[in-house]
């Protein structure tokens, strides 16, 4: 099969696709036939050798893919068929012709979304409905900032969160992305990074009152800036580090407001617990994207031998959702 290979740490010209032989599926696993594979941040970061695969992960970038399976490993319990059209959460080997992955993170594509978009989906909704549902605990009514206003995480978590009657505001670093935020995604109070003080810009338009809820993909360089932004009883849930690993934390700030700070990674948690967070997508999320609460956004497509030109795409910041290779 086709696989994408890192070759050294660097840029998309690091990326190279080679053949190499299909896996086989172990005890528990389902083999699918790829489709489709989302683009993350986190391949990004594996491209640049900052985050390295887990162990016994694939070296094969790819934390998302749609498709058909093919064929099943000794054990599996779940109810599935060859042939059924699929999602899976992955720890690695998405960028490939066919990948195995535990049974436990495999879905059937929801109604209404076809074969190719979904691949859209699985670590988007696993990521956002996890974190603010199942660790922030996120209420209706209560008010949620969201970083990264355009990105795959953005446009899930904006929907996501205005589905469940939360008050959404966003970040973006665009006057563009900020209308598009607003108009095409729902968000309530869209700020420009660049140019506002997102801390007292939310409190400006939301009377005086922070946010219960922030979902942070930047890190180190917004923490002091998110401190701030905090309502009382707030919750600060850390996802990525783009903006680095290392920064001061005011403690007397955080313990004045009885607020907490969480920082939460997906991929390397064990399939038990993938497996509960995929079941809570199908059962809370796979609804809203059939009757059509939540859109599954994608921003362009590539085919698999232009996996470069996909990554130049991504690194540029130009896109508003997600961004996908054809296999």
């Amino acid at each position: 099969m086709k696989a994408v290979y890192i070759s050294e740490p660097g840029g998309p010209e690091v990326l190279e696709v080679r053949e190499v032989p299909s896996p086989v599926p172990g005890e528990g696993e389902v083999l699918i036939d790829v489709v489709a594979a989302g683009l993350n941040r986190a391949d990004v970061q594996q491209r640049r050798g900052f985050y390295p695969p887990p162990p016994g992960a694939s070296e094969v970038p790819g934390l998302e893919v749609s498709g058909r399976i093919s064929a099943f490993g000794p054990g599996v319990t779940k109810a599935f068929s060859v042939g059924d059209k699929v999602v899976a959460l992955l720890s690695g080997g998405g960028y490939a012709q066919q990948v195995a992955v535990p049974a436990e993170q495999v879905l059937r594509i929801p109604e209404g979304v076809d074969l190719v978009t979904a691949a859209a989906l699985p670590e988007v909704a696993a990521t956002v409905y996890s974190n603010l549902m199942m660790t922030a605990q996120l209420q209706p009514g209560e008010t949620v900032l969201i970083h990264g206003a355009t990105g795959g995480i953005g446009t899930m978590a904006i929907q996501l969160a205005k589905a469940y009657g939360a008050k959404v505001a966003t970040t973006a670093g665009t006057d563009e992305k900020v209308g598009t935020a607003k108009a095409f995604l729902g968000a309530d109070i869209a700020i420009n990074y660049t140019e506002e003080d997102f801390a007292e810009s939310l409190k400006a338009h939301n009377g005086g009152k922070g946010a219960d809820v922030i979902l942070d993909v930047v890190g180190a360089k917004y923490l002091q800036q998110n401190v701030e932004a905090l309502a009382e009883y707030g919750r600060l849930i850390v996802i990525g580090l783009q903006g680095g690993t290392k920064a001061e934390l005011n403690l007397g700030l955080l313990l004045s407001k009885r607020a907490a700070v969480i920082g939460t990674a997906l991929r390397p948690r064990p399939v038990a617990e993938k497996g509960i967070i995929m079941s809570a997508v199908r059962e809370f999320v796979w609804p809203m994207l059939t009757d059509g609460r939540i859109r599954p956004l994608v921003a362009k497509s590539f085919p698999l031998e232009n996996v470069r030109e996909a990554h130049e795409y991504f690194d540029s910041g130009e896109h508003v959702g997600k961004v996908l290779l054809l296999l």
